[in-house]
């Protein structure tokens, strides 16, 4: 799950940064995005274990978290270029 949240997470940012944004703000936007999504697939997957035991939802912080990294900066540098890729010169 925390896989396709990084995935649709990289989209999203791929398409709001534009050329011409400054890095400090490009990075700002791309880390606030990632916050925010994880933060989604954070409660998505406590309401889905419910009948887990304690020990195993203190896992559900962390699991994961490496997939949502990096599918959220691959798709996001994809498709940013894909978009703006002429414009770059």
């Amino acid at each position: 799950m925390r896989a396709i949240v990084g995935l649709v997470a990289g989209i999203i940012t791929g398409f709001i940064i534009v050329p011409g944004t400054s890095q400090g703000n490009a990075i700002g936007i791309a880390v606030m995005i990632a916050i925010f999504f994880y933060i989604v697939s954070y409660i998505i997957g406590k309401r889905l274990a419910v009948g887990v035991a304690k020990t195993e939802r203190r896992k559900l912080a962390t699991n994961g978290i490496f997939p949502f990294i990096f599918l959220l900066l691959m798709f996001m540098i994809f498709v940013y270029t894909g978009l703006h890729q002429g414009l770059a010169r």
